[in-house]
């Protein structure tokens, strides 16, 4: 069964109302069933799960709202309910009668002959419990569940400042040569911009299609870097920016309570509580993995730079700076390889990639996706779609929203729950997910055309949908990536990046959309090739990204916006090849670590991406056979939370991960001896 949201029905007021009403709910059904003398799963786990489908129902929809249609009434919807919602969480995690009820039931005798993932639920609650401070003293208790508020609400205002921050920013063209080498696509959607804001001319803005059309392709280097500028000094106390979205306070104060939070614990700092509940062993462990890839990537990342400075000369550039480092990496790219983003973008019509990918589905898993009508949604370019197995059988449902709307969408791409797999007395309620990207929408008399670097982020965020969408789990609190170790849970989603690259898949989808003529051969070899471009400088970008937020969160002592750039500065040193300029601020924009799950965990990317290659190279050594699709689906993508990500992968492979399959898919292989990746 499919239970999707009413969309026409939501108003703010309505669902913070009945949102309110579950919390007050829940807390009375609580306090029933801790009455009971003895918990065991159908009388405490059972009721718990449904109460937490009943918050889901509500807070779900709201705070997705809050990222696609983030009206000044939503926002203030979303605001409102925040501290509610966080304040409910807590007061469970700290319930000393709801920790020994599940101690209670870890220690009976009919706990040994529960099945392994129910065991599992058990066993990472009563982790939870004790991270959430179950076995503090009251004073400490108070304490950690006051820091765990306030985060909520700092977390939160820093996403909230940069969203404010991207839409406040625009910058006005009159004059047509000034936006020269730019593609007549991203004219056209300039152009409307200022149309639709009754301004003649063309409107850049720092949505991440209209600032990548000006600094990926405008002939104007001041054009460039005064979007550089401002994109790099986004919710900053830098760049031309209202200062009342400066994040700096936030991020002191997000660093200091997390900090707080893993010493009330017993950790030394942060990352030592991130890794709590992920699959590295310590931050020496993932600190060694990192700087071996650095020194992997740094011969390949010297040599690629030295190949830009070239470039740039011969124009008369001889001080390259970011601002010049997209336009010429896309130069050099189009001068080695015959590529450009302009000569493949009429190969990926967004409606012939989708259809591509559905395909590509069918044959790896045996899932049939179809359209679904009549079902509500918040915007009119957002549809729905239902997976079939191979009996015809609805297993799943997703939501796509595919374009940018600068105005009320915040950036980026992300899959989220709609709802949960939850077995129930009437049958298995099916998962639903939502899947967003900001692609650059249609122009007018065309299609949306995407660049194979969008093509890649459909495809990564399906791979996270698929994992949702795909489990057999029954136990909610372990099904689709909930359970995942975090830096596992970007292996699916990194796997399905590496079709976007392989012959038969590209000829399932990559046509002309004028002449219907398929890609070329050639074409095709030279995009495979593009997979190892700039992969040095790519690499050492990753690592220099996940040890700043990997030391940042080890640091013992509070930071300031100062004291972040430095710890920024010094890893720069460390493994950049190329520093950025002084008031380049890109932490204060860093939402996957201020604002969202990765804070002290971003190296999950390229640890995941290690599991990822290596997972692929089994379809590579088996001449891609369904077998092997089938061994994925069922080893990974349906195993969920249910076992540790290290034993499902080893189902897969029948080893530990390697890291020589990402190397060689990368082009980094034998640029240095190591001793493989394993962080564990």
């Amino acid at each position: 069964m499919l239970a999707f949201p009413e969309f026409s029905t939501l108003t703010p007021a309505q669902t913070q109302t009945a949102l309110t009403q579950v919390l007050d709910d829940n807390r009375r059904l609580l306090a029933q069933l801790l009455a009971e003398p003895t918990a065991d799963w159908q009388n405490l786990i059972e009721p718990m799960e449904a109460m937490n489908e009943a918050v889901s129902r509500q807070w779900g929809p709201l705070s997705h709202l809050f990222g696609v249609w983030s009206t000044p009434a939503w926002r203030a919807a979303y605001n409102a309910a925040l501290p509610g919602v966080t304040e409910y969480g807590v007061e469970f995690s700290q319930n000393e009668a709801l920790f020994h009820a599940y101690e209670q039931i870890a220690a009976s005798p009919a706990f040994t002959g529960f099945s392994p993932s129910r065991q599992k639920v058990i066993r990472d609650a009563l982790r939870d419990f004790k991270l959430s401070g179950i076995a503090l003293p009251p004073e400490q208790k108070a304490r950690f569940k006051a820091l765990t508020l306030r985060l909520s609400e700092l977390q939160a205002k820093f996403e909230e400042n940069l969203m404010d921050g991207v839409q406040a920013y625009s910058h006005l063209v009159t004059d047509a040569a000034e936006l020269a080498g730019m593609t007549a696509s991203a004219l056209e959607a300039a152009r409307e911009k200022a149309k639709a804001k009754n301004l003649e001319g063309w409107l850049l803005t720092l949505d991440f299609p209209s600032y990548d059309a000006v600094i990926t392709h405008a002939h104007n280097r001041a054009l460039r870097e005064r979007l550089y500028t401002a994109y790099a000094t986004r919710a900053s106390d830098s760049g031309p920016h209202d200062k009342a979205y400066d994040n700096t306070a936030l991020m002191t104060e997000i660093l200091s309570a997390r900090r707080e939070q893993a010493q009330l614990l017993g950790f030394a700092d942060f990352a030592e509580l991130s890794l709590a509940t992920k699959m590295a062993e310590s931050p020496a462990a993932v600190e060694t993995f990192l700087l071996e890839l650095a020194a992997r990537a740094r011969p390949h990342a010297h040599a690629e730079l030295s190949a830009l400075r070239e470039l740039a000369a011969a124009d008369g550039i001889a001080d390259l700076q970011p601002w010049d480092v997209p336009l010429y990496s896309e130069r050099l790219r189009e001068a080695t390889l015959g590529l450009s983003d302009e000569a493949l973008r009429p190969y990926f019509p967004f409606p012939q990639v989708l259809q591509g990918l559905f395909d590509l589905i069918q044959n790896l898993f045996g899932i049939r996706i179809e359209a679904l009508q009549g079902v509500e949604t918040w915007h009119p370019e957002v549809s729905v779609y239902a997976l079939k197995d191979a009996q015809g059988q609805t297993t799943g449902a997703f939501y796509l929203d595919p374009y940018s709307r600068p105005d009320t969408k915040r950036g980026g791409a992300w899959m989220d729950e709609c709802a949960g797999r939850r077995q129930l007395p009437e049958g298995i309620q099916h998962p639903i997910a939502y899947l967003v990207c900001n692609f650059t929408p249609p122009a007018s008399g065309q299609p949306a055309l995407l660049t194979h670097d969008e093509v890649t982020t459909l495809f990564h965020e399906f791979g996270h949908g698929l994992h949702h969408l795909l489990t057999q789990v029954d136990e909610s609190a372990l099904a689709g990536i909930r359970g995942v170790e975090w830096d596992a849970v970007e292996l699916p989603s990194q796997f399905m990046e590496n079709w976007c690259y392989e012959p038969a898949t590209l000829k399932l989808f990559a046509r002309h959309w004028q002449t219907g003529e398929p890609m070329p051969d050639q074409m095709i070899a030279d995009l495979r090739r593009d997979r190892q471009f700039q992969a040095g400088l790519g690499t050492l970008r990753q690592v220099e990204f996940s040890l700043f937020d990997l030391r940042l969160h080890g640091e013992q002592l509070p930071a300031t916006g100062a004291e972040v750039l430095q710890t920024l500065n010094a890893v720069r040193a460390e493994v950049a090849v190329l520093m950025p300029p002084a008031f380049n601020r890109m932490p204060w924009s860093f939402g996957h670590i201020f604002a969202g799950g990765y804070a002290a965990g971003y190296y999950s990317y390229k640890w995941a991406e290690v599991l990822s290659s290596d997972a692929f190279a089994a379809f590579e050594e088996s001449g891609f056979t369904p077998d092997t699709g089938h061994r994925f689906r069922d080893s990974i993508l349906a195993a969920g939370g249910s076992r540790p990500a290290m034993e499902s992968f080893i189902e897969f492979r029948q080893r530990k991960p390697e890291v020589d399959a990402l190397l060689r898919h990368c082009g980094l292989s034998g640029s240095k001896s190591g001793s493989g990746a394993s962080t564990n």
